[in-house]
């Protein structure tokens, strides 16, 4: 990782698992910031609304698994980001990785794959070659990107999702968890099943 020296935004549930992946790297978590909580989270102080003046050479990560929350916030954040990646994750070096992501326990990114900034690959997922996930893409535990696929921004895929080599899921889509995408999914449908079939389209 670039940096040892860390500040989260966001302690709820997720914090926790991106909490947990840079304490394993050692990483000097300074605090975290929540609006809405106080206290502390394996140690770590937690003192309620952001504070752009605090520790202004650490870097920050969202640890906020909604992506429109996620997105919002970023726009507001002063410090720099950085990514945090378990130790268990396979990684290739010919993957590329903006910022703010959070690539959680035992996911798999493999060559040529393209991945955007705050993005969540959760525990187990996988990222196949040539793949490009845009920003504050949310990829729930064992999620399966075949090769050539794009996610459009802030799409949500599910837990245990398949997606077919080749197809495009639009920008705030959300894919069910169990689903087997074989077709383009518009921005913004809701789509779920064995072959993923439409349910519905969110308003933008």
């Amino acid at each position: 990782m670039e940096t040892t020296r860390f500040i989260l935004i966001g302690g709820g549930q997720h914090a926790r698992v991106v909490l947990d992946s840079l304490l394993t790297h050692g990483a000097d978590v300074v605090a975290i910031f929540d609006d809405n909580q106080t206290g502390e989270l394996f140690g770590i102080p937690m003192i309620g609304a952001y504070d752009p003046a605090y520790e202004p050479s650490a870097a920050a990560i969202i640890a906020v698994g909604d992506n429109a929350t996620r997105k919002r916030i970023a726009a507001t954040i002063r410090h720099k980001f950085s990514n945090t990646i378990h130790p268990s994750v396979v990684f290739s070096a010919f993957a590329s990785l903006g910022k703010g992501n959070m690539i959680l326990h035992g996911a798999i990114v493999q060559p040529q794959a393209k991945i955007g900034n705050h993005v969540i690959v959760n525990t187990g997922a996988q990222i196949d070659h040539d793949c490009i996930v845009d920003d504050f893409v949310h990829l729930s535990p064992r999620a399966v990107l075949c090769g050539r696929v794009h996610v459009g921004e802030g799409a949500f895929i599910g837990a245990g999702a398949t997606l077919i080599p080749g197809v495009s899921i639009g920008a705030w889509a959300v894919v069910g968890a169990g689903a087997v995408v074989i077709d383009d999914i518009p921005d913004h449908a809701v789509v779920v099943g064995n072959p993923a079939r439409l349910v519905k389209v969110n308003q933008p």
